[in-house]
């Protein structure tokens, strides 16, 4: 068991001497894991073939799935991809640091083929995260870094989450306190004048249409589609391009598509695998609310008389509709944004309490409510009841 060695910094000005240990244990080829704006990550130099190795090891993470390298400067990216496109250079400029991961052609040997899965491209971005950026800065090499829990547990928004999962299998943990976004960061990739989104998170389509002229879902990734395959949604703007009314002036296209490939190669993290799951069974209930309501409470009843301990993942708005051991606030309904902050650590939450049997509450899929949908969903594990 390794010797787990913590920081705890000021998030807002970490000072130079207290990242020093920490870019020193990246810089020898260790792990260790650190806070972003979205959730925490695990990091390690992403050109050592054996650092890299030590971030599945530590997550139990299948080496299929590529990882996301991280950057603090974009003059890192002369060593890493091939030159890039002006809409790819307008989505640095506009979203960059931030919570997007944009998919590259990757050049020869710039990173370990464990960190590209075998693919011919990587995926990178810029943190907006002071004490990250001041890491990557410090250990002077392109971090390599997928959220720092074990695989298929929630993603951790706090050093505890991190401690709770990986204390004694990596090298460092630094504390910058709990982060903002709570959701995953968006994953796209570029062809032509059209963005594709692999993963939805913290940069929603309407954002990313201030920037380009068409916003493509990719397959796993289109609102609805986690819970119904083999679906594609197409999302671009009408003639109007002004910002108020852009947000109304968006359509969807749907079509059937299988993509095998999905299966054999993800393109991008949180793609293949059941991820950010409690541990007890997870129903996710759509439907209009007495409906949900009635439905959560009978089979709580029911398991409750089966000597299970229930829970229920709520909006803020709704908690007290609802009996059962363990009710949890995620969020309000009203601000989604909030509800995205705190999925993981209500889903923890669960497990410590030890929660057998959970329901929880759907919301909009619009805006963050898709990236919260399809991390719902996938901590379901794509069990959904519709009332």
């Amino acid at each position: 068991m390794l010797t787990t060695y913590q920081w705890r910094v000021d998030a807002s000005s970490p000072r130079a001497s207290e990242i020093a240990e920490a870019a020193k244990l990246l810089q020898q080829g260790e792990t260790v894991a650190f806070p972003t704006e979205t959730v925490y990550g695990l990091g390690a130099d992403a050109r050592s073939d054996e650092a890299v190795a030590r971030i599945f090891e530590a997550k139990g993470r299948p080496s299929d799935n590529p990882l996301i390298v991280h950057i603090a400067d974009t003059a890192q990216l002369a060593s890493l991809a091939a030159p890039y496109d002006g809409l790819t250079a307008r989505l640095m400029e506009r979203f960059w640091p931030g919570p997007l991961t944009i998919v590259l052609p990757v050049l020869p040997g710039a990173v370990s083929p464990r960190v590209t899965a075998g693919l011919d491209t990587v995926a990178v971005r810029m943190p907006a995260h002071p004490v990250a950026l001041a890491l990557i800065a410090a250990a002077g090499c392109p971090v390599a870094a997928p959220s720092a829990n074990r695989s298929g547990r929630p993603s951790p928004t706090l050093a505890a989450h991190v401690a709770d999962d990986l204390a004694g299998r990596i090298a460092g943990i630094v504390d910058g306190g709990a982060a903002g976004v709570g959701l995953e960061s968006t994953v796209v990739e570029v062809e032509g004048d059209t963005v594709r989104i692999l993963r939805p998170g913290g940069i929603t389509a309407e954002e990313l249409l201030t920037v380009a002229e068409r916003v493509e879902y990719d397959d796993v990734a289109a609102p609805g589609a986690s819970s119904a395959a083999a679906v594609q949604a197409t999302i671009a703007p009408m003639e109007t391009r002004t910002s108020n009314e852009r947000k109304d002036k968006l359509h969807v296209q749907a079509r059937s598509l299988v993509d095998p490939a999905v299966s054999a190669a993800p393109r991008s993290p949180g793609m293949k695998y059941t991820h950010y799951a409690p541990q007890g069974t997870m129903e996710l209930v759509q439907g209009e609310l007495p409906k949900v309501v009635a439905y959560v409470q009978a089979q709580g009843s029911a398991a409750g008389a089966r000597g299970e301990r229930t829970g229920v993942l709520a909006f803020a708005e709704h908690a007290d509709k609802y009996a059962a051991d363990d009710v949890i606030v995620m969020g309000s309904l009203a601000d989604l944004a909030t509800a995205a902050q705190g999925l993981y650590a209500a889903l923890r939450s669960f497990d410590e309490r030890g929660t057998q049997r959970i329901w929880a509450e759907s919301c909009p899929e619009s805006g963050i409510g898709h990236a919260l949908m399809n991390r719902l969903v996938k901590a379901a594990g794509h069990r959904i009841v519709r009332v």
